[in-house]
């Protein structure tokens, strides 16, 4: 192993542009020579897979510490850190904020001492997010926890915050400071101040939390890094929160013991940085509502919200669905709601994310089973064909695929005679625009140009329809006016109760529809040859 000089300052330029403070940033980092850390840790790779197996997953633990004027207090705490009664390999982060006290030579001191631990400083203080978004830049570990640099929070609680995401149940884990645990009696002013603003975050957030604020939080680091956060003060507490609601990440709250200081002892926020939080509760929920940095994960939970639309698609196609489908493509799950009643659900998607989210959505239903898988992947069809499916049900997913052609082809293989491929697509080549990008679309169909493909598989199209022409008005203002790149929750929420008006306007409206059904039908043809 050995520890090299790394300069930040070039990675991390474009990533703080919105900081106030100019921030430059070198790292001692720690390097194994004998491995690297790899993204397929963070993700459910096999097909067989369950929730239960991210234990297994998790092998390393990275503990960010944000430093600001803490010198005679680091030294012990890392000790603690390091010493703290996990299983897991651990690395310590230590960012140091512009500290003025020593505090970076002693972050130094530690590292030369010991390689599990990484130095990255900041020559100007920017604050408690800016600091910890430098740390999430550096992990490498599969989970994350959050350690002040002070005596208030205890290391010897990382097993109670570790077993909820260690067990498969949580992407996040809060340590309250108010449930279930001795602790030293402080501020009435403060504590009130800390429960005022964890209610109006829950009440915005539709959550349960007892301690929004607390410095201890558990993540796990796909998670994590998922997250667009753009904080650099003590708001990164309730941005953190919101974003975690906002991506439906499964959050879970232990209780922790906690020693708080007084102001004389170095407690460094202030009434100010609560009304600043107040503030971020309500912008980063209501204002700027981009909560991730995948667009297409934030396009599908923002569609998640459309429950009136969703049920719109289903209605239109539920004559033509059987009783055993695959679903082609299944996202989150938005649409696979609407199915559970069948016989037997095949749920298959190539983002293993998107299968986590599956699993947990519908674990322990015996009819239904997720499979990671690419569409275009042969194997996939192959080892389905003797199950007499009779419908594959394929919504907003073929304009993904670079060969479609090829896919469809698959379907008509996999289908028993007489069973039916039911497609949703986005329709007007003439629409696409800034949303289509984001999302990954390759094309808007034509009926005419998906109707000959249909055929071209060899199914018989039995159904075509255009429709939702005061969606084409929205996406064209959206997508194509505003080149906007991600869909708005609240958007949806309204074009979900508008959807008796989209109806309605299908039959008035003098514009084209910027929906496609199409459905094609396996013909029967060994009993048409018996027949004969």
């Amino acid at each position: 192993m050995a520890i090299t000089e790394v300069d930040l300052s070039g990675r991390n330029r474009a990533r703080r542009q919105d900081c106030e403070t100019p921030i430059t940033v070198t790292c001692r980092v720690a390097q194994d020579t004998t491995s690297q850390p790899s993204e397929a840790k963070t993700y459910l790779g096999e097909r067989q897979e369950t929730v239960a197996n991210l234990s297994q997953k998790c092998q390393k633990l990275s503990v960010i510490v944000p430093v600001y004027n803490e010198r005679w207090s680091l030294a012990e705490v890392i000790r603690r850190v390091l010493e703290a009664p996990v299983t897991l390999e651990k690395e310590v982060i230590i960012v140091d904020d512009g500290s003025t006290d020593g505090s970076y030579e002693v972050a130094l001191e530690l590292a030369a001492q010991d390689r599990r631990i990484q130095v990255i400083r900041h020559q100007r203080n920017a604050g408690k997010g800016a600091a910890l978004r430098a740390g999430i830049e550096a992990v490498s570990g599969d989970v994350v926890i959050i350690q002040d640099a002070d005596f208030e929070y205890d290391p010897t609680d990382y097993p109670t915050l570790l077993e909820p995401i260690l067990q498969g149940k949580a992407d996040a884990v809060y340590g309250s400071r108010f449930v279930g645990h001795c602790r030293r009696v402080l501020f009435f002013w403060h504590t009130l101040a800390n429960k005022f603003l964890t209610l109006v975050s829950n009440m915005v957030n539709d959550l349960n939390l007892t301690d929004m604020e607390t410095g201890y939080k558990a993540i796990r680091t796909d998670v994590l890094r998922s997250l667009r956060l753009t904080a650099n003060t003590f708001t990164i507490e309730p941005e953190l929160t919101c974003r975690l609601a906002q991506c439906g990440a499964r959050i879970y709250e232990v209780p922790i013991s906690y020693t708080g200081r007084t102001y004389e002892e170095g407690k460094k926020i202030r009434a100010w940085d609560g009304l600043k939080a107040l503030a971020a509760i309500f912008y980063y929920r209501f204002i700027d509502t981009q909560y991730t940095h995948d667009e297409a994960l934030a396009t599908l939970q923002s569609v998640k919200k459309a429950k009136a639309y969703q049920r719109w698609l289903i209605d239109m196609v539920r004559p033509f669905l059987g009783k055993r489908i695959l679903e082609a493509g299944a996202g989150i799950g938005n649409l696979s709601t609407l199915l559970l009643n069948a016989e037997r659900l095949i749920l298959v998607d190539r983002n293993p994310r998107y299968c986590e989210i599956l699993r947990q959505r519908f674990s322990g239903r015996a009819n239904i089973s997720v499979e990671l898988a690419d569409l275009a992947d042969i194997e996939l069809y192959q080892h389905h064909r003797l199950d007499g499916l009779d419908t594959v049900f394929c919504a907003n997913v073929l304009e993904h695929i670079a060969d479609d052609q090829r896919v469809l082809s698959h379907f008509y293989q996999v289908l028993e005679e007489g069973g039916r491929c039911i497609l949703i697509v986005p329709a007007g080549p003439k629409l696409f625009g800034s949303l289509d990008e984001a999302v990954g679309h390759f094309r808007r169909y034509s009926e005419h140009d998906l109707v000959q493909k249909v055929r071209a598989a060899g199914f018989e199209v039995v159904h075509c329809r255009r429709f939702n022409r005061l969606g084409s008005l929205a996406w064209f203002i959206s997508s194509r006016v505003l080149r906007r790149r991600t869909l708005s929750p609240h958007a949806m929420k309204w074009f979900s109760r508008l959807v008796p008006l989209a109806k309605l306007l299908d039959w008035l409206l003098p514009v084209r529809g910027m929906s496609l059904v199409v459905v094609g039908q396996k013909p029967r043809q060994q009993r048409s040859k018996l027949a004969a």
